[in-house]
């Protein structure tokens, strides 16, 4: 039987009555769209199995009294810049009442980033960042449309959340909008929508919950957040952990199929009470080579060794989760410094070793010296510095090339003695 009681309680405590989560929630659309507005634009993706889905969607929004005055296809895979730009013009063209956006992370990432532009104007580039938003909502005494997301892959929690990623395809940089305005009002997802995700997409969201739950928590240690932040990310982290490689053997898994869309949204949650970092921030560096997921995955054993001596104590919670799991035999209570950090990243790696993920950047087709170098960069750039901030070892910009280009020359090829610790 399984055990998602404390999993439930957490998200009721997140978001109360304005998310609908769980298996076969989508008829509930036009109840939760119908407070927001009665005409929308519907922005959907397409993949297998989704023109049902789209359906119900759109019969559950007449049934509401919702009028659909135009749909239009969602965003590519990291939300380009392209793409936000396109969705924008349709928003405008439309004169929503509300944004009804039917897709994973990147198209949910993309409707909040366009309703954005269709409602303030100007270009992309002055949003990145934190709260830019909300000073121009201020500004110009305007509101945002408001907007449904419905999420349909267990991944970003991007449905809940105040971030939008934002890809240059030119450059093969993300960068990121950090707002509450841009937060969905209200959200859903079935997770039985899941059901027909390629397994490798069902792999990545299932490292991108765990990165988000333990970015966020490492980040918090030794400040007020942790209590709260604590049982959200042990719990995100032991779903991924005991009911991924379930779900990849037998992909019609149902009780583990909720299990990963419990453990996102929870990851969600995470970020939503503190931010990611090291991993997050070299991962935008690699979007022509990775997807976020399986990105963020592979680096953060890495970061693990980096930040062990600042993160003990949700090192060891975290190490024995895996070590329950069966994916080490370290005695965590007893390891402790970089020896805590060397144990749990050796676990990380094989557990991702044993859902068939990568674990060295020098195994990904197309991987160059030119990556490194664009993640230390990146590091540098003004619009980004949170993720250094958010950091559980004190790192600035001109710290970077001393400390975090052997973090990922140690991911490149594996070699965890590399990193060097910040004493």
């Amino acid at each position: 039987m399984n055990n998602f009681a404390n999993a439930q309680a957490l998200l009721e405590e997140f978001k109360g009555d304005h998310y609908r989560y769980g298996m076969g929630v989508l008829n509930q659309t036009g109840e939760l769209a119908s407070s927001l507005g009665k005409k929308s634009i519907v922005i959907q993706d397409e993949f297998v199995g989704s023109r049902e889905s789209l359906d119900r969607i759109l019969e559950s929004l007449k049934a509401g009294g919702v009028q659909v005055l135009r749909q239009e296809p969602g965003a590519r895979p990291n939300a380009p810049r392209e793409d936000v730009f396109r969705l924008a013009e349709a928003i405008r063209s439309a004169h929503p009442e509300l944004v009804v956006s039917f897709g994973g992370g990147s198209t949910t990432d993309a409707a909040k980033a366009a309703i954005v532009l269709a409602c303030l104007g100007g270009e992309i580039d002055a949003y990145f960042g934190t709260g830019l938003v909300s000073g121009a909502l201020a500004d110009q005494r305007a509101r945002l449309t408001p907007h449904l997301a419905i999420q349909t892959a267990a991944s970003s929690g991007a449905h809940l959340t105040k971030y939008s990623n934002v890809t240059d395809l030119t450059t093969g940089q993300k960068k990121l909008i950090v707002d509450d305005a841009i937060i969905p009002p209200r959200a859903l997802f079935d997770y039985m929508v899941t059901l027909e995700a390629p397994l490798h997409l069902t792999a990545d969201g299932g490292l991108d919950a765990i990165s988000h739950a333990l970015e966020v928590l490492f980040g918090v240690v030794g400040k007020p957040a942790y209590s709260r932040v604590r049982p959200v990310a042990l719990e995100a982290i032991r779903l991924v952990v005991g009911y991924l490689p379930a779900v990849m053997r037998r992909p019609d898994d149902l009780e583990g199929r909720e299990a990963i869309g419990l453990a996102t949204d929870l990851g969600g949650y995470a970020i939503m009470l503190g931010g990611t970092n090291g991993a997050h921030l070299t991962s935008f560096s690699l979007v022509d080579i990775l997807s976020h997921g399986r990105a963020c995955g592979l680096l953060n054993p890495y970061y693990a060794v980096f930040f062990a001596p600042a993160v003990q104590e949700p090192l060891r919670d975290v190490g024995k989760i895996y070590q329950q799991a069966g994916y080490s035999s370290a005695d965590f209570e007893n390891l402790s410094g970089r020896a805590l950090g060397m144990a749990a990243a050796k676990a990380m790696i094989a557990f991702e070793q044993a859902v068939g993920l990568p674990t060295r950047l020098v195994d990904i087709p197309g991987f160059s010296e030119a990556h490194i170098e664009r993640a230390l960069t990146a590091a540098k750039m003004p619009e980004l510095k949170m993720k250094l901030e958010n950091m559980p070892v004190p790192m600035s910009a001109d710290l970077v090339d001393q400390y975090m280009e052997p973090i990922l020359r140690a991911a490149t090829t594996g070699d965890l003695d590399l990193i060097r610790n910040l004493e």
